[in-house]
């Protein structure tokens, strides 16, 4: 069963999934991750077993044939060419999660996501139209509109105008048929995801044979998939020889909304041997500064990045991480949560401050993302993207800072070729005259190949909705159906 993070609750997953926000703002949580049995079991488990055996765990309402069902159809060959690339270079290993349809790591759980909507509309009987409203700051939004393409669930995606990569937007774009929209807003993705949870708990909002969810990692079903691949990874090591089974070690993740990173402590909960969680921050280094003070302050410059999905300033699963570190106290995290909106701003009490041991943040510029991503290529040979190289530096920063010794797992969360024109400066190429001759550079540089996923790209044309801000909400609701507008 589920709570949430504002308020105490007895949920059935079902219920979370389709919801996918409280109705009084909080997050929904599973609190019995400790009751997941880790051990050497485990070893057994391919992707697919293994996700089967997470899933099962927290959405216990679901049946088992359905599990394996969502399961086997969202990994499936003809979504991904590999579920997860796992690749060692001596202390530090990269997790690739961008082989999926959208060639970054959100295609993990969103591929998951509205298979498993659909089937708990089923187990709660609702019968309405479901509607997905959801703000990306790149990755998410393509990934959404791909995930639930095929469903019968439409989905809103908005995104920053300006404020994403260009083939961020192309694929945004290509994914967005039928009745799913995706549209370009006047202001950064904080406004973005503040519009859309706005909407989601207005009351005066009254939609025709329709309700919302959300497809953001403010969804439990989002999030859960994710910790799957964290465990796998640390029996991949354990498979190949890198460690030994009980070894503990260290996860760097580039982190904006804390989904990610959050699956991950997740995992550490559910008994995954986890030294050090490394949180990775670009110029937006509000997190940074959080771990290291303790003060979570949004009122700050905001900046535009070679590593845009990483460009957030409010990052909302990080209540669900205060909340299991309080010890499940909601009204604490309620009150933060509430001092947030109304002042910009919350500090943590300093007996929390210690339950956030695990974790450690650094944060790096483009100056120096641009130099990680040059220097990795030339010592193994090896090509990453911007927010990959924002991990990498961060973990080569706590290495020379700590020097513990332990294997270090660099989360790799998108293709390189999602953002060729940074990369390619990176490397001290001459860019092209389009996105798609700066890619073909960047193949006979590197002599690696783009996705086909991207390459596709070139020829596909789109015309771009832009919304002004200050008509935002009105035009949001329009769409919606809102009856009161």
């Amino acid at each position: 069963m589920l709570t949430s993070t504002r308020k105490r609750l007895n949920v059935a997953p079902s219920v979370g999934v389709v919801k996918g926000i409280s109705d009084e703002g909080g997050l929904f949580i599973f609190e019995n991750a400790s009751e997941f049995k880790f051990d050497k079991s485990l070893l057994r488990l391919d992707y697919i077993g293994l996700a089967e055996r997470v899933l099962s765990f927290v959405f216990d309402d679901f049946k088992i044939e359905d599990i394996r069902e969502i399961i086997n159809s969202a990994y499936s060959k003809e979504n991904f060419d590999e579920i997860v690339g796992v690749k060692s270079f001596g202390k530090t290993t990269f997790l690739e999660l961008w082989h999926g349809p959208t060639h970054a790591f959100k295609d993990m759980a969103l591929t998951v996501l509205g298979r498993l909507m659909v089937k708990a509309k089923e187990n709660i009987g609702e019968k309405d139209r479901t509607l997905v409203l959801t703000a990306t700051s790149g990755d998410t939004g393509s990934a959404t509109l791909s995930g639930f393409s095929g469903t019968g669930i439409d989905a809103i995606v908005l995104y920053p105008h300006g404020g994403v990569s260009p083939v961020q937007e192309a694929q945004m774009q290509y994914f967005a048929k039928n009745g799913s929209k995706a549209i370009s807003v006047e202001d950064n993705f904080d406004f973005c995801q503040s519009l859309v949870k706005k909407v989601f708990t207005d009351k005066g909002i009254e939609l025709e044979n329709a309700k919302f969810s959300s497809a953001n990692s403010i969804n439990i079903g989002r999030l859960v998939p994710q910790i799957v691949y964290y465990i796998y990874t640390y029996l991949e090591l354990v498979r190949n020889d890198v460690i030994s089974f009980g070894d503990e070690i260290n996860f760097c993740v580039p982190t904006g909304n804390f989904g990610n990173i959050l699956a991950g402590f997740i995992a550490y909960k559910m008994g995954l041997p986890v030294n050090k969680f490394i949180c990775a921050s670009n110029a937006n280094d509000v997190l940074t500064d959080f771990f290291n003070t303790g003060v979570y302050d949004r009122k700050r410059e905001f900046f535009k990045t070679i590593s845009p999905s990483m460009d957030i300033l409010v990052s909302s699963n990080l209540e669900r991480l205060l909340y299991l570190a309080s010890g499940g106290d909601f009204k604490l995290i309620d009150k933060l949560m509430n001092d947030l909106a109304e002042k910009g701003r919350y500090e943590i009490p300093e007996s929390l401050k210690k339950e956030l041991g695990k974790f450690v943040a650094y944060s790096l510029d483009d100056v120096k993302t641009e130099q990680v991503i040059r220097d990795e290529f030339e010592k193994d040979n090896y090509l990453i993207d911007p927010h990959t190289a924002v991990a990498l530096g961060a973990t080569i920063k706590y290495q020379n800072e700590v020097n513990d010794g332990l294997q270090c797992v660099v989360v790799s969360t998108a293709s390189p070729y999602k953002f060729p024109e940074p990369v390619c400066d990176s490397l001290k190429l001459e860019r092209g005259k389009d996105i798609f001759e700066t890619i073909s550079i960047i193949e006979k540089a590197t002599n690696t190949v783009a996705p086909q996923g991207i390459k596709r790209l070139e020829k596909f044309k789109f015309d771009r909705v832009v919304w002004e801000k200050d008509k935002a909400e009105y035009n949001l609701r329009k769409l919606s159906g809102d009856k009161n507008v």
